[in-house]
């Protein structure tokens, strides 16, 4: 078997094409830490209504539970996409930048509960759409 290594890559066998790059794995990595930050919001929103900072009353659109749950689902689905995005997953980039669009709208309607932390994540869901859409040149997922 051959394997040569190459600048910005992965060690690459003969048949087998598979590159990563930093951006990539910046990504994946980033994906991970959002979907631990909602999983987190979620288990909060679920178990502890008083921690936010607001009333039910007062929260935009759902009441907290329902908020948990989301939170909580999208944040398993983007634990799993941030898996895919680092094993290379073309479908992971592309499904990985939907829910970076998604959760930063729920974090909008979310601001008024919790604002520094939807605040933060917002940030984090912007940076996770820009790694996922602009890595090197020749950074290919499977």
């Amino acid at each position: 078997m051959t394997t040569r290594m190459t600048h910005g890559s992965a060690s690459v066998r003969a048949g087998e094409r598979h590159r990563t790059s930093g951006w990539l794995t910046f990504a994946g990595t980033l994906a991970l830490v959002v979907g631990a930050f909602n999983v987190i919001d979620g288990v909060v929103a679920l178990f502890k209504d008083d921690y936010y900072l607001v009333g039910q009353s007062q929260i935009l659109v759902f009441d907290y539970t329902t908020w948990g749950w989301i939170w909580l689902v999208m944040g398993i689905i983007q634990i799993g996409i941030g898996a895919g995005i680092m094993a290379g997953k073309m479908w992971a980039r592309a499904a990985g930048v939907v829910l970076a669009v998604l959760a930063a709208i729920g974090h909008l309607a979310f601001l008024q509960a919790f604002p520094l932390w939807s605040v933060l994540t917002i940030a984090l869901c912007v940076l996770l759409i820009y790694a996922l859409c602009a890595p090197p040149a020749g950074a290919i997922g499977k």
